[in-house]
This record gives C-alpha cells, structure tokens and sequence, in this order.
C-alpha cells in the first residue's frame, strides 16, 4: 500500500507541477526525467517501513548542487524522499535546472508557509540560478526560512555561504559565529560548522592583509 501511495503522491506532484510552471510541452521532459530519477533512486533504497534515521552523506565537491542537498539534508537531519516537492526540487538542482526546482519549491511553499526547509532550498536554488550570487530574491528566500524556524541552522548556514561565496566576507562570519554560538555542543554538524568559520577567519585575514576589505 506505502508504494501506491508513493507513486500516487508523485503522479499529483506531477500534474501540480506542470500546472504551475506553464511549460510548453518541449519543456516538460527535463520535469518528468528529474521525477523519474527522484522515484528510481527511491524506489532502489527506499525503506519506508523503516523508521528515519538520518546520517552524515559521502562527501561532494564543496559548492555543487549535490554538496549543498547534503548538507541541508544533514542540518535538517531530513531523511530522503521525506518530502516529494523537496525531492523533485533536488532531482532538478542536481541537474542544474534551478528556476525548475525554485518553481516547485515556491509551490510547496504556497501549501505550507512556515515550511522553513523549503525556504532554505529555495535561497539555495536562486543562489545557483544566480551562478552563485546573493541576490534579492535569495536574500528573501533565507530570511523568511528563519521566521518559519528560528531554531533552524539551514538558513544562517546558507545564507552565510552565500554571503561568502558574493565576497561578504565579513558579513558571513557573523552569521556562522551566531550560529555556533547557539548551536549545542553534542550537535552532529557543530565540528563542520566550526571548521568552516576557521577556514572563513583564515579568508579574511588574508584579505585584510591584501587590503581587499578593511
């Protein structure tokens, strides 16, 4: 019954999703591919009867879609396929199409406005659209996800990796340095956070060195 209730779930998904996006039919194959791969790998591994048990992913190439899905996943301590808009959206950044996975995204958003994980994929998914950039839309995205959860360490991480990666160095290391500073000692992701805002400390020493910030 768990797997015709999965596939239903997709097939609705699915439907919402081309609804949304208003895509001419040309368009849809890289929406139904990234679906498709979504219930491939799920329906591979997928255990639902089993109860969540989140761990640390393999490690991926800082900065790719794959790398930031991780880590989000790890900060949420969100099982994969939890979610089936969240999975389509990650399907979809993985393949690059990021407006595609921040449509979704703003869909599952509309259904649940304080869904705080859906925010932060959402800044994410920008930031990739953006080529990297912190740009307004983003900047939203980031602040809403900690209205919905202020105890959520997705979005400060993020946006501070966003703030990073647009030369906002500065700005940057106040948002980890508060996060580290509330996050609990027996935390699984506090010693990545902390090796982080080393690595950030070491960047911005050599810039002030330079002269690139004061």
């Amino acid at each position: 019954m768990i797997w015709v209730m999965i596939f239903a779930l997709a097939a609705a998904v699915l439907l919402g999703l081309l609804a949304l996006t208003r895509r001419p039919r040309a368009g849809w194959e890289a929406i139904v591919a990234a679906l498709l791969v979504g219930l491939a790998g799920y329906v591979y591994q997928g255990q639902p009867d089993l109860a969540g048990a989140p761990r640390a992913p393999d490690e991926a190439p800082a900065g790719s879609a794959d790398a930031m899905i991780a880590q989000r996943q790890a900060l949420e301590q969100t099982p994969q396929g939890g979610n089936a808009w969240l999975m389509i959206a990650d399907a979809l950044s993985r393949h690059g199409e990021y407006a595609e996975a921040a449509t979704v995204l703003r869909g599952a958003i509309e259904k649940d406005p304080h869904n705080a994980e859906a925010w932060a994929a959402l800044g994410n998914a920008l930031v990739g659209h953006a080529g990297g950039t912190l740009g307004p839309g983003a900047l939203y995205a980031f602040r809403q996800a900690e209205v919905a959860d202020p105890a959520a360490p997705a979005p400060p991480f993020f946006l501070g990796l966003a703030m990073a990666r647009s030369g906002r160095l500065v700005e940057a290391r106040g948002q980890w340095a508060a996060l580290l500073a509330r996050t609990p000692a027996g935390a699984p992701w506090r010693a990545r956070l902390a090796e982080e805002l080393t690595k950030l400390d070491g960047m911005i020493a050599q810039a002030r060195q330079e002269g690139a910030i004061p």
